[in-house]
């Protein structure tokens, strides 16, 4: 079974009801979002979409506008992309994306629920984008890019599908130091948004590396991973002493940066963003 199996596989069982990042019983999803610094009336919007994931709120800090078009990577139940949904308004549009079956289910009952008919659900995974080039105003994501096991090719989709100009505004879990091998080849530390994060540093390489500008990494304060990989969140309590250990290299970190309104022919995957 392949690391990105493993990572579905995980996550189809939290979609079933397996619990999100607080563990059954240790809080609730309202009090996980609320954590991340998701207001009262989001938290009451996103009831049945709240699983309770996520290191951060990405929608406060995608300064969205009325009829953009959105899309959302690793969409889960579809809480970011029904937050999205109240901002675009009847005339944006929102594509959450998704390789979890039983997440897109949800998703898509939580929609229809709420009468969202802007906000659409596609299968596929972040590596390989179903969506045309220069598709979007704003691609955001929560907690997602560190799951991917090719990050370079993630942020290069990311890349084709904005539109000139656009905006890529990321909650994501990086580490202020680079882990030991030991920690990367922890299949829990995977699944857990762990073993796969970048150093802040390798974040922005790749960022700029890809095609990005006005590239900005700023770490939220007081997320407490080491705390968390002490508790019975059932996404960590397989992890090794070893990262249990390295615990407090974690951190959570708000991405944000631009396409270029232009983008120069020289620029990587220049060709399939369609600017020659």
């Amino acid at each position: 079974m392949t690391t990105r199996d493993q990572v579905q596989a995980a996550y189809a069982q939290v979609a079933k009801g397996g619990g999100g990042c607080c563990g059954p019983g240790a809080c609730s999803p309202e009090d996980a979002a609320r954590r991340l610094g998701y207001g009262e009336d989001e938290v009451a919007a996103g009831e049945g979409a709240n699983l309770g994931l996520g290191c951060g709120n990405p929608t406060a800090v995608a300064e969205l506008r009325p009829g953009e078009v959105v899309v959302d990577l690793g969409s889960g139940a579809g809480f970011d992309a029904i937050l999205c949904a109240r901002r675009v308004g009847p005339l944006g549009r929102v594509i959450g994306v998704d390789m979890t079956p039983e997440m897109l289910a949800r998703a898509r009952e939580n929609a229809a629920r709420l009468g969202l008919t802007q906000v659409e659900f596609r299968e596929g995974v972040i590596e390989d984008l179903p969506l045309a080039d220069a598709t979007a105003d704003v691609v955001i994501s929560n907690c997602v890019i560190n799951l991917s096991t090719d990050k370079r090719r993630a942020l290069g989709e990311a890349l084709r599908v904005l539109k000139p100009g656009g905006r890529l505004r990321v909650s994501d879990v990086a580490t202020t130091r680079p882990l030991s091998a030991e920690a990367r080849q922890d299949v829990a530390a995977w699944t857990a948004c762990l073993a796969g994060a970048l150093t802040l540093d390798e974040y922005r390489a790749l960022l700029e590396e890809a095609g990005f500008e006005a590239v900005a990494l700023e770490v939220e304060p007081g997320f407490g991973f080491a705390d968390l990989a002490q508790g019975p969140d059932p996404l960590v309590a397989g992890l090794t002493p070893a990262l249990r250990a390295e615990a407090d290299a974690f951190v959570s970190v708000r991405v944000s940066a631009t396409r270029p309104a232009a983008t120069p022919c020289c620029a990587p995957r220049a060709p399939a963003a369609g600017c020659c």
